[in-house]
């Protein structure tokens, strides 16, 4: 038995007995909510560890992926808003039309025209021209549909659809956004990379805050459709009032632990589902070609791999991915909140879960997703009753014992670089390392 299979168990029954823990200490409710968002969180960094573990790209941009998601569960599950699509829909398809027009047009004259201010000159009329265009057609309609009750609406909506397939929406529109933008900077070197995807992730977030027809902005879109039963609804039925008598539980309490474990049992089969595919991947003929590359682009360039194209591809993978963990973010939670989109929380914080884990062992991704989306979490509160023990001795009215029990919000900042340094100082290569091919063989 390897050490990775022997810490394993390990670590997701110390992950377990914590949040056994919570639902003792503070509440079954809260333990299943944590246990949710751990597992959306392992998603994530299983999404980078695709990308940085397998072929070793520096993305610093999952915060926009992640939006990216989560917009496709509002614009895929959401009903549309008859009264805007009547006002600016026809508006915003002209504009859409033309764009595209404009794309069209110039790439031919890219194509078509010889080389040189022939080229330049006709490529910058088709843009500018087009792009004045477009907003001829999108400016009046936009302003139309903002109008349209914006206290509750002020926004086109969706398509009605099952909110599931928000999930898969979600994840293809991540991979297009990322072939885009791989085509751009794969080619790139890394730091060049990882300014490029952070510059792009911030315009992705800067778009979706403002452009209020498409996602009401700041506003926030509420009511999104949950995949899971809605707890007034349980409260209705005979079933659910039955089993709440038989285990002694509140009507309420009962329904809200029901609908918990039903988010948590689609997210694990989701989890489930991404891993298996990732350990299939890395352990094909691609994913030996993708450690290939990572470890020496040089040399597998002699041996004739094209080392862009197989980067274009993990990149792709590894933000679909992401897509689909933002799209179940924002369906379990029901609105769509732009604001809460940040480079801590959507980068830095997932590239910690991979660093701790283990960069190139997915099983150590989900460990770290666990581990640190956890302390995030519970800091706050550990650290609150921490000071509270340590200042017990003071006076209630003492100026120290308040500056340290105000400062516990600030734990958790605290609590992840200490989790880092330590990690780093005595498990550089994670919890859970990459294994070698020699290991592997045995």
């Amino acid at each position: 038995m390897t050490i990775t299979k022997q810490q394993a168990p390990l670590a997701f029954a110390f992950m377990a007995l914590a949040l056994v823990m919570v639902g003792v200490f503070q509440s079954w409710s809260l333990s299943l909510t944590i246990l949710n968002y751990c597992l959306i969180a392992s998603i994530m960094a299983l999404g980078l560890n695709i990308q940085w573990g397998y072929a070793g790209l520096f993305n610093v941009g999952l915060m926009g992926f992640a939006a990216l998601g989560g917009i496709s569960a509002v614009l895929v599950s959401m009903k549309p808003v008859p009264e805007a699509w009547a006002l600016g829909g026809a508006g915003i398809g002209l504009g859409v039309l033309v764009a595209v027009a404009t794309i069209f047009l110039a790439v031919g004259a890219y194509h078509r025209l010889p080389k040189g201010y022939i080229r330049g000159w006709g490529m910058a009329v088709i843009v500018i021209g087009g792009y004045f265009a477009a907003r001829y057609f999108f400016d009046p309609a936009t302003n139309l549909i903002e109008s349209v009750n914006p206290a509750q609406t002020g926004f086109l909506g969706g398509l009605g659809l099952p909110v599931l397939l928000s999930w898969v929406v979600g994840g293809v529109l991540a991979a297009s956004v990322a072939w885009v933008i791989g085509k751009v900077t794969l080619g790139l070197r890394s730091d060049y990379l990882a300014i490029a995807t952070l510059g792009i992730s911030e315009i992705i977030i800067a778009v979706l805050k403002n452009e209020e027809w498409l996602t009401r902005g700041v506003k926030n879109v509420n009511g999104i459709p949950r995949p899971t039963p809605y707890e007034y609804d349980l409260q209705q039925l005979a079933w659910a009032q039955d089993w709440a008598a038989w285990f002694g539980a509140d009507l309420q309490d009962f329904t809200s632990i029901y609908v918990k474990l039903c988010s948590a049992a689609l997210a694990l089969v989701m989890l489930g589902i991404l891993y298996w595919l990732s350990q299939t991947a890395i352990k094909s003929p691609w994913g030996r070609m993708m450690r290939a590359i990572r470890d020496n682009e040089t040399a597998a360039q002699a041996m004739g791999k094209n080392v862009t194209g197989r980067h274009l591809q993990v990149f792709i993978l590894g933000s679909a991915v992401v897509g689909i963990a933002g799209a179940m973010m924002t369906s379990f939670d029901g609105q769509f909140t732009p604001t809460t989109y940040n480079p801590l929380r959507f980068t830095f914080l997932v590239w910690v879960m991979v660093i701790v884990g283990g960069s190139g062992n997915n099983l150590g991704s989900i460990v770290g997703g666990f581990l640190i989306w956890f302390f995030w979490v519970e800091a706050e509160p550990l650290g609150y009753a921490l000071l509270s023990f340590l200042t017990s001795g003071l006076a209630e009215d003492s100026e120290l014992r308040s500056h340290l029990l105000d400062s516990a919000a600030h734990m958790r900042l605290i609590t992840m670089g200490l989790i880092l340094l330590v990690t780093i100082r005595f498990r550089p290569r994670g919890l859970l390392p990459e294994q070698s091919q020699q290991t592997r063989s045995h």
